[in-house]
């Protein structure tokens, strides 16, 4: 927490839909944080960007990220997730993971941040219901599941689609696309399913968390309804996310991301 005045440095990997929406909200002003630095694959092509903002970042490499910062917010592809939680985590900072799926194939980063004192945060991002859900594991959960529609550009390229050969553009109808755990969607849909992931870990893990994802020529937004069934409660919700200016991605995750942010410097923090 700031304390004394001082301000925590933050840093950003990538500067997509995500990164770039963080980014200008910090540049705005978020209380008790700076925007210290960015890595990106392509400085010359952020360049651009970042002129807009009223106080340039550093742009630094990966390696370099830690030096510059206290937190890191990773907004980059799910593959380079252990490359930048390595080196960040080692420096006991602060992690921000929004590549959440990856970190079910990766559990040795967890203990790298306790061995360190660090600390992985995964933000609510596009899903709704998370604060629940972790209440509800505190006692016994029976059951989690998820069901995604989403339009079909918002699939595109996925692993799981790729490998089967299974082509969208011509479909008139909603088609189930999948079924499975949140750990195969994870592998199957890297960068389209990490809410799957996030709640699997919020609530009975990877392998137990129930998840469908259908393609839908005739949704605009990408929508996620899940159910649980706990000893404590039964709900189920559902959230239909605007996408941002990448269909994979909603505009509620970049807000997510400075609202736990803010959560980590305020004085009353709301939610679990």
């Amino acid at each position: 927490m700031r304390a004394n005045g001082v301000v925590q440095r933050v840093a950003i990997v990538g500067l997509g839909a995500i990164g770039k929406a963080v980014a200008r909200k910090l540049d705005e002003g978020v209380t008790g944080l700076s925007l210290s630095a960015v890595a990106v694959r392509d400085p010359a092509a952020a360049g651009a960007f970042l002129a807009t903002l009223s106080r340039r970042p550093a742009v630094v490499s990966l390696g370099a990220l830690a030096g510059h910062a206290d937190i890191v917010v990773e907004c980059a592809p799910a593959q380079l997730l252990v490359t930048i939680a390595e080196s960040v985590l080692r420096e006991g900072k602060k992690l921000v993971v929004l590549s959440v799926g990856a970190l079910l194939f990766n559990p040795q980063l967890g203990q790298i941040a306790e061995r360190y004192n660090a600390q992985i945060l995964v933000p609510t991002g596009a899903l709704i219901g998370l604060d629940a859900v972790l209440a509800a594991a505190e006692g016994k959960i029976q059951s989690v599941r998820m069901v995604t529609r989403k339009p079909v550009k918002g699939l595109a390229g996925a692993p799981f689609l790729v490998e089967r050969g299974i082509g969208l553009d011509d479909l008139r109808e909603p088609l189930k696309i999948f079924s499975g755990t949140a750990r195969e969607a994870a592998s199957g849909f890297p960068a389209n399913l990490n809410v799957a992931a996030a709640l699997s870990l919020a609530g009975i893990g990877p392998d137990k968390t129930l998840v469908e994802v259908w393609a839908d020529p005739t949704v605009t937004r990408n929508t996620h309804r899940i159910e649980v069934e706990s000893d404590s409660a039964s709900f189920s919700m559902t959230i239909e996310n605007i996408p941002s200016e990448n269909p994979r991605t909603g505009r509620i995750t970049a807000y997510s991301v400075i609202a736990l942010l803010r959560k980590l410097t305020s004085p009353m923090r709301i939610g679990t």
